[in-house]
């Protein structure tokens, strides 16, 4: 018997807290780091790029310093209060993305890998509506050493238990007040991840970890493109008409 893993909007009751943790003025060191990573990962360019699980659309700005055009989709009704005074926006499940197929030159995931019981069909929908040549920017967690299964109790230390195995949402692990110990996590082990964004159909350009110094990377981000030519040839499309 299959299992159905019903999607809801977790984050309606937190959106005004998580509109402020995100895009207060002075926002913390993370969240500089996580902007400076996206931005190194996209690259300029132009034409739409598409915020999955956008969010509150706290990173609309930094999309559109790089040239880009943003849209974003997420579930959350509450969070799209806040992102549409920053970009489009429209509300839908990230499994069923409300585009045609090959009709955006670029995506972004930032920080919501975690948010969705099915990164995969995630992954594939991604694929789908980018056009051949596209670009792809993932910023999460890192899958190896952020979760409940890591402890990081002594900074900058990180014991990662057995639990990295366990797939299932979690609430444990990390700040008591933070974003998850609010609307959980679904761990992706990094085989997961990668293995997911290659059946795809997206091929890895570049990956990077980022974090505090000294310490423990709490980052992990990639670049893929969608093949270009259907016979494995990769053409990055950077908005100049490659």
């Amino acid at each position: 018997m299959e299992t159905t893993v019903t999607t809801t909007a977790a984050y309606d009751e937190h959106a005004d807290w998580y509109d402020e943790h995100m895009s207060a003025d002075g926002v913390g060191d993370y969240v500089q780091r996580v902007r400076a990573t996206l931005g190194d990962l996209l690259g300029r360019g132009s034409g739409r790029c598409l915020d999955v699980c956008c969010g509150t659309g706290a990173h609309a700005s930094r999309l559109g310093g790089l040239g880009w055009t943003p849209v974003g989709v997420d579930l959350s009704r509450g969070q799209l209060r806040h992102a549409v005074r920053r970009l489009p926006v429209a509300a839908a499940d990230a499994t069923a993305l409300p585009l045609a197929d090959a009709s955006v030159p670029a995506a972004v995931c930032v920080l919501a890998s975690t948010d969705v019981p099915d990164y995969a069909a995630v992954l594939r929908e991604i694929a789908r509506v980018l056009e051949p040549g596209g670009r792809f920017v993932h910023l999460g967690v890192h899958p190896c050493f952020v979760g409940a299964f890591a402890d990081r109790t002594d900074p900058p230390r990180v014991v990662v238990g057995p639990a990295y195995a366990d797939r299932s949402r979690r609430f444990d692990g990390g700040n008591p007040a933070g974003v998850r110990a609010r609307v959980g996590a679904w761990h992706i082990p990094l085989s997961d991840l990668l293995n997911a964004t290659s059946t795809a159909g997206l091929h890895l350009t570049r990956t990077t970890e980022t974090g505090p110094a000294p310490g423990v990377p709490e980052l992990f981000g990639f670049l893929a493109v969608k093949d270009g030519t259907g016979e494995g040839f990769l053409a990055v499309k950077d908005g100049t008409g490659l």
